[in-house]
């Protein structure tokens, strides 16, 4: 006990130093007035006044939010089968698909999306495939829809392996015990493979979820200035205009938000996920 104690430490300190102390510095700087420095400071409130009395700061949070749940959406509807098909091919073709997913993933996010600029430009690839079929006058960059697009890419790994792992991680009794009680495949997903794979399912939205509303060179690059979300503004609250603290209130009122997200998410995942698994007992058990 006292080796696992030892043990423990370095992970406290790592935990202290690269999680705790960021976050009561940001804390910190968003209740003092202005600038950078910690000497002669005066505490307020007045940040987080001004970002709630701030129409075009609400529509920028809100805008943001849309576009992180409208992508969040697309990643578990496209991911979801992905993983369901990898979960149930043979162990040769799964470690296939995972490495051709992940393969992506080992080169730097800003190449990968630089690389749709490339793609979705005028006389890109994708511009020219269109031309094929009669729409080479649509615009693709610089839109809302490039800016989910190059967020879908980005993420949608994420979400297929935390739903791949939950469901190879299912018991399968669970789902002979479904069969056993004359439940059909649609009803055996619905009502026990759904709900078990609830957990990867609710940590892929929140590796999705969280990075897309916080983004800020995505929507940079693919939107080209005009898609200005919240990781934008604090971006430009901390490097253009140095108001630390401007920044800070904002980074703790998106901190918040995705804290309470994902508590009041995690809560009704695991009030169904006990429900799914006392149903299939009590059938199986009455049978």
């Amino acid at each position: 006990m006292k080796r696992l104690s030892q043990l423990t430490i370095p992970y406290i300190v790592w935990v202290i130093l690269m999680i705790a102390l960021p976050m009561l510095l940001i804390a910190f700087y968003s209740v003092i007035d202005g600038g950078n420095g910690i000497v002669n400071v005066d505490f307020t409130f007045d940040n987080y006044i001004q970002f709630f009395t701030d129409p075009d700061f609400l529509l920028i949070l809100w805008r943001s939010i849309e576009i992180a749940i409208k992508t969040t959406i697309i990643c578990v509807l496209v991911g979801y089968p992905i993983a369901y098909f990898i979960a149930g091919s043979s162990e040769k073709v799964q470690n296939i698909l995972i490495l051709m997913i992940t393969l992506p993933m080992w080169i730097n996010m800003l190449v990968r999306t630089y690389a749709w600029i490339g793609i979705l430009s005028e006389g890109g690839i994708a511009q020219r495939l269109l031309e094929l079929i009669g729409l080479g006058n649509s615009e693709l960059l610089y839109t809302e829809g490039a800016v989910m697009l190059g967020m879908v890419y980005n993420f949608i790994p994420f979400m297929i392996l935390q739903i791949n792992s939950a469901l190879s991680k299912m018991d399968k009794s669970l789902i002979d015990a479904s069969a056993d009680l004359g439940a059909n495949k649609v009803q055996t997903f619905r009502r026990v493979i759904f709900p078990l794979s609830l957990p990867g399912v609710i940590s892929g939205v929140t590796l999705v979820f969280l990075p897309s509303v916080s983004s800020f060179f995505i929507p940079k690059l693919l939107g080209g200035g005009q898609y200005f979300l919240i990781g934008n503004v604090i971006e430009n609250q901390f490097i253009t205009v140095g108001e630390w603290s401007f920044g800070s209130a904002i980074s703790m009122i998106i901190a918040v938000i995705m804290m309470l997200s994902i508590y009041a998410v995690r809560s009704v995942e695991n009030r169904n996920q006990g429900k799914a698994r006392r149903k299939v007992r009590v059938r199986h058990e009455e049978r």
